[in-house]
């Protein structure tokens, strides 16, 4: 499930997506109105592209006919802890390198609008920080093309992108 973000609450699910360093996901918000800025105003890099474990996905997003799905640009099926995917590690994805930021999502406040607040005080519950449940949050380190159903694959640690 790839889904495209072009401004506040509008959700587009494609086929592939196109992602750059540069511009992240060309056509989404992150360039022009992104939630977390670098001290000179541009837009931080640490939070181009959000990935969000289906089976998180699965426990909040119950009414998928009436609330809006979460935004993350991908879903999948894969631990995406600390411990599995510290800061720094990179991943294949399609023809792109992803990197995990150092930015943890907390789960913002339409979070908890959207799926209730106990889904939000979950994600911050002590001890569920490291499990990163709410997902994560990745720079893009080699420009490409993301297609449903791309395989997710764990580049060696420190591996820099061809």
């Amino acid at each position: 499930m790839l889904c495209l973000r072009p401004d506040y609450g509008q959700r587009r699910f494609v086929p592939e997506i196109k992602v750059t360093r540069a511009q992240g996901i060309p056509g989404e918000r992150w360039a022009t109105r992104p939630w977390l800025r670098l001290p000179d105003g541009r837009p931080h890099p640490g939070i181009q592209v959000s990935i969000l474990s289906r089976r998180v996905l699965d426990l909040v997003w119950r009414d998928r006919a009436t609330i809006v799905h979460p935004g993350d640009t991908f879903i999948t099926d894969m631990d995406l802890s600390e411990a599995n995917f510290p800061a720094g590690q990179r991943l294949a994805v399609g023809s792109a390198v992803l990197e995990v930021s150092e930015i943890f999502n907390d789960a913002c406040v339409k979070w908890a609008a959207r799926y209730g607040k106990p889904a939000r005080e979950w994600i911050n519950l002590p001890g569920h920080r490291s499990l990163r449940l709410r997902g994560i949050l990745c720079r893009v380190a080699r420009d490409g093309v993301i297609r449903e159903g791309d395989a997710v694959i764990k580049l060696p640690f420190g591996e820099s992108p061809a």
